[in-house]
């Protein structure tokens, strides 16, 4: 039974990959299921030779990674601070974090403050406002309160500061934790596609899932049968369906080429993080 569901859960996947390799004219037949009946690179080539798809996938990568980074040593550097259990005043922030993270003010508040401090239609509305995760902070403080406070207490002794006891104990000691949130907050990145379509107007700043939702959109609408047919016959048999599966392909390669190095830190740091406090 677990054999039959991992097959029901992987073949979208698998078809999405051959599909890919098939000539676009050719998918719209069907009669495709276990290997590409036409197969081509045409998808691939107009992909990258594409300047709106080629960008988007850079900017794409760009936030992933500053943004993962960032959000990353913003959340460890408050967590941190959080996890002093002498800490003044430190039930009124957790009640602050934890209202923050069941509430919100809405769309159209939240739009009116990335325009106030000069965020929209700039790449910083990317990386700025995901900075700090309060889920994840909550659970950095749990972790970061399970490490012995004997190997704070000899750092001090030695004259240490507490940035210098965070980048060289704390961190070091922290790896399931961290990974458990850059993996979280990297495919969090790589797949957010509503900021782009609420707070950027540039199409220089596009994201590759705003354009994955763009051919979708189009894709829907009665005229596109007619473009996707001038389209197909301007550039050998592609079509909007086999550039968005081309997209998906490689939209979905890199989280997959990263996960399998996060994974053993995965379930260790969700759950120490979580579980214990």
């Amino acid at each position: 039974m677990l054999f039959i569901l991992m097959l029901i859960m992987l073949y979208p996947f698998y078809y999405v990959f051959i599909a890919s390799f098939n000539k676009g004219s050719d998918t719209l037949l069907g009669g495709i299921y276990l290997w590409p009946r036409n197969v081509t690179l045409e998808n691939y080539k107009i992909f990258l030779e594409d300047p709106k798809w080629y960008r988007a996938f850079l900017v794409t990568v760009a936030r992933t990674i500053s943004g993962t980074a960032l959000g990353l040593l913003l959340t460890s550097l408050v967590a941190y601070a959080l996890s002093h259990r002498d800490l003044l005043f430190s039930k009124t922030y957790f009640t602050v974090i934890i209202f923050a993270m069941y509430f919100s003010g809405g769309l159209i508040p939240y739009y009116v403050v990335l325009r106030s401090i000069g965020l929209l239609n700039s790449f910083a509305v990317y990386i700025v406002p995901s900075m700090l995760n309060t889920f994840f902070l909550l659970i950095a403080i749990s972790f970061f309160r399970e490490i012995p406070g004997e190997l704070k207490e000899s750092a001090h002794i030695d004259g240490a500061g507490e940035l210098k006891i965070f980048f060289r104990i704390i961190l070091p000691v922290s790896t399931p934790v961290l990974a458990t949130m850059a993996l979280f907050m990297g495919v969090g990145q790589w797949n957010s596609w509503l900021d782009s379509a609420y707070f950027v107007q540039s199409e220089n700043l596009r994201t590759l899932t705003f354009r994955m939702m763009e051919v979708i959109n189009k894709s829907n609408t009665p005229l596109d049968s007619i473009a996707v047919a001038n389209s197909a016959s301007a550039t050998a048999g592609v079509t909007s369906f086999s550039l968005q599966v081309t997209a998906m392909v490689i939209s979905i390669v890199p989280i997959i080429c990263v996960y399998p190095f996060l994974q053993k830190y995965f379930v260790h740091g969700i759950m120490l993080g979580s579980v214990k406090g």
